[in-house]
């Protein structure tokens, strides 16, 4: 088999579209914001609430989240494609330059950048980083959730593509 033939197989499964973001006090003066869209995202357990993501190795996301314990989940809605489409990019474009324009607030307990308007925002703490191949699974306890009253479907993504159910 192929990477090819691997990565056509599992476009074929529908997933979730969410922005994982966290706050790297280390990083200048005030600090940054980083971000990445991720479809490998996943609850992991109700009782304590645990959920997990998959982070590229020697991405700036796993090298942040390897010294900052504390990260953000936002749950986009079918309407905020293009902020999915934004954190994909590839190639080294300042994070600065990411989150302008993108409606944000804090999260309480994080103080990661948490996206107006999601389905629903989830602010982490990491309990465990577990190696696989040439990822990271980032398991989080669940320390606080917000469920905005919303009538926004979710946004998906399915064989390549970004797209809305219906």
């Amino acid at each position: 088999m192929t990477a090819d033939e691997f990565r056509a197989a599992l476009a074929r499964l529908a997933a979730g579209v969410v922005l994982v973001t966290a706050h790297d006090p280390e990083d200048g003066p005030r600090g940054e914001d980083v971000g990445m869209t991720a479809t490998s995202f996943l609850s992991v357990s109700l009782d304590p609430p645990l959920v997990m993501v998959s982070v590229r190795n020697g991405s700036r996301m796993d090298d942040l989240l390897e010294r900052q314990p504390l990260w953000g989940v936002s749950v986009l809605a079918e309407s905020q494609r293009h902020i999915a489409g934004r954190f994909a990019m590839k190639g080294r474009i300042s994070d600065r330059l990411l989150f302008e324009d993108i409606p944000y607030e804090r999260g309480k307990e994080t103080d990661a950048p948490l996206v107006r308007g999601a389905l629903a925002v989830l602010e982490c703490r990491t309990e465990q980083r577990v190696p696989a191949g040439d990822h990271t699974l980032v398991i989080g306890r669940v320390l606080r959730t917000d469920t905005p009253a919303t009538e926004s479907g979710p946004l998906t993504y399915f064989r390549g593509r970004y797209r809305q159910l219906g």
